[in-house]
């Protein structure tokens, strides 16, 4: 009589992982990034629940630059604490939050919008943005950013940005946004990079990595369909806000 666990399938073996962008190896281009040279800092704060390996460019976004910090979690002490090293001068740091700010909202056509602490155009919006020294992008789904943006009340030091795209996201029906003004972290930072330092070839570069990225999970998704992202439990969603809201 055969032994139940001798005739079980086996179980498949886990995908290997690239050691810098952490995604499944047949989903890395780490090979074909391109380095981009910047005056402008880039920190980006994943927040702990945004587990999307095959779709995530947080990693990705980073490999791009010399001057990128990646950081998980859900608060820091202060930008300096985030960083790693001292920051003189918080306010020459600019945070991309939309909340419930839309520009279609604020008359305006300019594609980098300042905020201030009321959420309306600030004024001197070319001083403000000219001093700017570094970026923080929060990388997370639509309340995560909202959970990070909350739990690190350093930021309102920060200069407050929001984008108005030309375009939607590169993500169309592959994850969907809630609002035709949300952007993958990578497109977030092709728009507000190269429209601080008025390099358009800086959104070249990444788009077009973006863009390499999501042919090739296209073109492994039908053959490994372990790859695909998988949404958090609707109960853990829940339990989040719950905590949120205590």
């Amino acid at each position: 009589m055969s032994n139940p666990s001798e005739t079980a399938a086996a179980a498949p073996e886990p995908i290997p992982e690239c050691p810098h962008c952490q995604k499944p190896m047949p989903l890395c281009i780490c090979d074909s990034v391109t380095p981009i040279e910047s005056r402008l800092s880039l920190l980006i704060l994943q927040h702990p629940q945004e587990q999307d390996r095959a779709l995530g460019t947080a990693r990705l976004l980073a490999k791009h630059f010399a001057d990128a910090t990646v950081r998980v979690g859900l608060s820091w002490p202060s930008l300096s604490k985030a960083l790693g090293r001292p920051v003189e001068n918080a306010s020459h740091w600019a945070v991309l939050y939309l909340g419930s700010a839309r520009a279609a909202d604020l008359e305006t056509e300019a594609e980098i919008v300042a905020l201030n602490r009321k959420g309306e155009v600030a004024d001197k919006q070319r001083e403000r943005l000219g001093k700017l020294e570094g970026v923080v992008l929060l990388d997370g789904t639509w309340s995560q950013a909202k959970a990070l943006w909350w739990r690190n009340p350093w930021m309102l030091k920060c200069q407050r940005v929001i984008l108005n795209p030309s375009r939607p996201s590169r993500y169309g029906r592959l994850r969907k946004e809630p609002r035709s003004d949300g952007l993958s972290t990578i497109e977030a930072a092709a728009t507000l990079m190269a429209g601080l330092e008025k390099r358009p070839d800086i959104a070249e570069t990444l788009n077009a990595s973006f863009e390499r990225m999501l042919a090739r999970y296209r073109k492994v998704q039908a053959d490994m369909p372990e790859l695909a992202p998988k949404p958090a439990p609707k109960d853990r969603r829940r339990n989040f806000r719950r905590a949120k809201r205590a």
